[in-house]
């Protein structure tokens, strides 16, 4: 074995705290979303200069076609869980997606009402992103227990955040010579990448202390969710958790959108400034996910992890009613995501561990998509209803504040209710199993 080799090895194994099996499973899953984000990440770009391109004052109206796209799409993908295997239907919704690309490429290069399909387009990379992540925690959730959710979902988290840094210098670099809309296309390529790691995944998480379920469906209803988070107290404060954090994104966003539109003018100022803040918020998410996050995660737990985040937009909402400026909204938006990424997600993803397999894909996605853009679609109404009372950017920052220290209280309510939770799980597995998962040797 080469120097450069073994100094890497020795990286992974300080970076990685695993065994040799959860280690594979990790970088594979790590692949994933890294291909799956520069996917995104190359389109989100385009996304917003088409938001600002169908004009400011629709973007309450996208917010609402999306949520109405969700709430037919949710049921469907439902009876697609219910029906297939993870092994099968995770493929499936990816394939969709790229089949939807090719299909906006088409549109888009022979100029088929630019306008209509720029919003379409809008609406529709709103409703991708949230699928796309929402299958991918899932699959992860299902694949790892709470304690290794705790040493791994971090550095899992940062092949998306990389993806997230490729996706912007992907569109900087290939944007004036491919031309924007061949972009698309290259979207699609990273998107069957991320198929092909889903089933290397598979292959490395076969191991012979748990039960295998790739083969089995998930089983229940196309319509269970609902149920399953209205019985449930712990899923429902999950839910409002996740309504919240829609809550602070959108406030942000539109804050974001409506000063940008005010003060830089032209698609390609606007596609820069877009595509620079999504590359700060990858390198200090990367940096973080790679060397602190399991740390972090071990040292304080889930629920002050989780409350990271609404105390980022205590302390931001604060200064952006001080001072109404883009370069603090800017700011802003840049250590919200940032800390959303490197901490709070991976930990609200460990939520998820301590639930059983149905609500793992149906209540968690029903909750990651639906609700999480049902509140964007309500929040973007409440932020245009604060603008026609006459309310300016900072009075509405401010009236924010409340509503972030209210989430604040609740991350810690939660961790602590999924520290319970993950010792019952453990308990009842030991005594079932007399073994847990994922043991080596």
């Amino acid at each position: 074995m080469t120097a450069p080799t073994t100094a890497l090895m020795s990286w992974l194994q300080r970076a990685v705290p695993a065994t040799p099996r959860e280690r594979s499973a990790a970088l594979w899953s790590f692949a994933y979303f890294f291909t799956l984000l520069a996917g995104y990440y190359v389109l989100r770009p385009l996304r917003d200069q088409m938001g600002i391109a169908g004009g400011v004052k629709n973007l309450p109206w996208l917010f609402t076609a999306t949520f109405l796209s969700l709430l037919v799409a949710q049921p469907l993908y439902g009876e697609l869980v219910a029906r297939l295997p993870r092994v099968r239907f995770i493929p499936v919704v990816y394939h969709f997606f790229v089949a939807n690309l090719v299909l906006f490429w088409v549109m888009l290069t022979f100029d088929v009402e630019k306008v209509i399909v720029a919003r379409v387009f809008f609406v529709w990379v709103s409703v991708f992103n949230l699928f796309a992540v929402a299958v991918f925690w899932s699959f992860m959730a299902d694949l790892f227990t709470a304690e290794q959710g705790k040493r791994l979902f971090g550095f899992i988290g940062a092949g998306g955040t990389a993806g997230a840094l490729l996706g912007p210098l992907v569109t900087i670099w290939l944007s004036a010579p491919l031309g924007p809309v061949n972009l698309l296309i290259v979207a699609a390529l990273f998107l069957e990448v991320a198929v092909y790691c889903v089933h290397r995944i598979e292959r490395a998480a076969d191991v012979p202390t748990q039960v295998d379920p790739r083969g089995q469906r998930v089983g229940g209803s196309a319509f269970a969710a609902l149920p399953e988070l209205i019985r449930s107290p712990y899923l429902l404060g999950v839910a409002i958790w996740v309504s919240l954090l829609s809550f602070g994104a959108t406030i942000a966003y539109f804050a974001q959108a409506n000063i940008v539109s005010a003060t830089l003018h032209g698609a390609a100022s606007q596609t820069r400034l877009f595509a620079s803040i999504d590359l700060a918020v990858g390198l200090l998410s990367l940096a973080t996910q790679v060397f602190a996050t399991a740390r972090f995660l071990k040292r304080f737990g889930t629920g002050i992890s989780a409350a990271a985040l609404p105390a980022v937009y205590v302390v931001g909402f604060a200064a952006v009613a001080i001072a109404p400026y883009l370069s603090v909204v800017v700011a802003l938006q840049v250590a919200q995501r940032w800390m959303n990424f490197a901490i709070a997600n991976p930990a609200r993803q460990v939520f998820f561990t301590v639930v059983g397999r149905e609500e793992k894909y149906k209540a968690k996605n029903l909750i990651d998509v639906v609700i999480y853009r049902g509140s964007d679609a309500l929040y973007g109404w409440v932020y245009d209803s604060l603008q026609a009372l006459g309310l300016k950017l900072g009075a509405i920052a401010l009236c924010a504040l409340p509503v972030a220290v209210g989430w604040l209280i609740l991350s810690t309510a939660l961790g602590g209710a999924q520290e319970r939770l993950a010792t019952k799980t453990e308990e009842a597995k030991t005594e079932e199993e007399g073994a847990p998962r994922w043991q080596s040797g």
